[in-house]
């Protein structure tokens, strides 16, 4: 057995973790679990470095991502970069997704963090993921300005998601593969079950994961022989003139792609006119979803999704706020029969909203987005859930970086969760894929497996260099040609 080495707290809460969070089985193993045989990294390797950089890439100059409540983002990223003192060199990298201003609020949370990591050894994180996760969560004082939503719950987040790259990467697996190969014992205990046990009980994770352990095999080389099935956003963003939408739907056709997306919720006379524009182009028989981003009051959806029912749409995502579950349900009860389902979760700001969803019936489709949360460990919560309620998970990934992230998640989804492609499709924007080492392959309008170890979120260092904000060269660039603003520090 290996010794894991006490450390000291930086709460109360932590010390009832395992207690509450995972079954006997789980706690009574733990001491011949502490590094599993699939880790690849060094039991006395220590975080050394966590640092972060405000990233930001000026979408706005050509309205892609626009929509309904966002018409001039700039896919931006608080970008985390984790060193240890390891002699493999490897680095874990993560990011929290965001639309330009605002990046420097998540990246003063990540700096806020940092006395939490640096100094911890791999194997102590590594060991207890799910402990090391509450510590994050539960410091007595960051924990203020959440609990476990917002700003800081999407700086732990990052942080967190560099942690599993860094993992991935010395075991030399694609994270989907190396979450594949954890025993479900493992992957349980990453989880913190705390305000979720009411929906989902770790025995019952854990009964789900050991169902679909003896057929694995075959799942995981279905998706390294056809991958997963995407849709496209690309082509459907609120800003777009009708000709570019007309091109793109085209293109995204003659790439193999069978299902598209709409953003809707700028004025029913608009959207009957742009939805009616892509149903021409794609046809009756291919999926059309719509999305409004959060737009409309609850009445105000109903009656609106009601007259472009006509156009089919399979469903209608983030229809009013991302917070009212009962909302939701209204809506979803009223459109159920128009055959239009409602999706919701990329703005979901923990593991509870979505427990409060699926146990409302709010929602069809579970759209987790991978750096909103608290990274993987709470995604595998979710994740989870959506199984046990059978509500296909089809992961948000409109921005930098998600598509990287959330092709693993889908991949684990389906090899070790739900074991099913039903209804299952996720997200892809041909958007900045070109600034990672790493990028999506998408093949016959699926996300092709990944095979490079990590978490594929690691970014091109020229990239890093030339779009910081605000004295990357691009940024100062732009601002000399006087495309952008000139930069107002706060």
């Amino acid at each position: 057995s290996v010794l894991v080495h006490k450390r000291r707290r930086t709460s109360f809460a932590p010390q009832s973790y395992n207690k509450l969070n995972r079954p006997s089985s789980i706690i009574m193993s733990e001491s011949k679990r502490a590094r599993t045989s699939v880790d690849g990294y060094s039991p006395s390797a220590v975080v050394t470095e966590v640092s972060v950089r405000d990233i930001r890439f000026p979408t706005s100059l050509g309205s892609h991502g626009s929509d309904a409540m966002h018409p001039d983002p700039d896919y931006s990223a608080a970008y985390v970069i984790i060193k240890t003192d390891a002699a493999d060199g490897h680095e874990g990298h993560g990011l929290a997704f965001t639309l330009g201003r605002g990046t420097e609020i998540i990246v003063a949370a990540v700096k806020s963090l940092r006395r939490l990591i640096v100094g911890k050894k791999l194997l102590d994180i590594f060991a207890e993921m799910g402990k090391f996760w509450r510590e994050l969560c539960s410091e007595g004082q960051l924990r203020w300005v959440g609990p476990e939503k917002g700003v800081i719950h999407m700086a732990v987040g990052a942080a967190i998601n560099a942690l599993w790259d860094l993992r991935a990467k010395c075991a030399e697996r694609p994270l989907w593969r190396l979450l594949a190969d954890l025993e479900p014992e493992d992957l349980v205990s990453a989880i913190d079950f705390r305000w979720i046990s009411d929906a989902l009980t770790p025995d019952e994770a854990l009964a789900i994961l050991k169902k679909n352990r003896p057929t694995q095999a075959e799942r995981i080389q279905k998706m390294e022989t056809d991958g997963y099935p995407a849709y496209t956003t690309s082509a459907g963003w609120l800003g777009y003139p009708d000709d570019m939408i007309r091109s793109l739907c085209r293109q995204g056709l003659a790439e193999g792609m069978s299902n598209f997306k709409i953003k809707v919720g700028q004025s029913v006379e608009d959207d009957i006119r742009r939805a009616k524009i892509i149903r021409e182009e794609i046809g009756e028989d291919r999926k059309l979803m719509m999305d409004a981003n959060q737009r409309w009051d609850v009445d105000e959806a109903i009656t609106i999704m009601k007259q472009l029912a006509q156009f089919k749409p399979t469903w209608i995502e983030e229809p009013t706020c991302p917070d009212d579950v009962l909302g939701h349900a209204a809506i979803a009860k009223a459109l159920k029969p128009y055959g239009i389902g409602v999706a919701t979760g990329e703005a979901c700001q923990n593991r509870v909203i979505f427990k409060q969803l699926m146990q409302a019936d709010a929602i069809s489709y579970c759209q987790i987005d991978s750096c909103r949360i608290g990274g993987v460990n709470e995604l595998l919560a979710v994740i989870l859930m959506a199984a046990k309620f059978k509500i296909p998970v089809c992961p948000h990934a409109g921005g930098v970086g998600l598509c990287e992230h959330v092709q693993h998640l889908s991949m684990f989804d389906y090899v070790c969760c739900s074991a099913t492609l039903e209804n299952r499709i996720v997200e892809f924007v041909d958007h900045l894929h070109e600034h990672f080492l790493h990028p999506v392959v998408i093949k016959n309008g699926a996300y092709q497996a990944p095979k490079d170890a990590g978490y594929s979120i690691e970014m091109k260092a020229d990239s890093i260099r030339d779009y910081e904000f605000p004295d990357g060269p691009a940024w100062v660039k732009l601002r000399a040609e006087g495309k952008v603003p000139p930069y107002e520090a706060l």
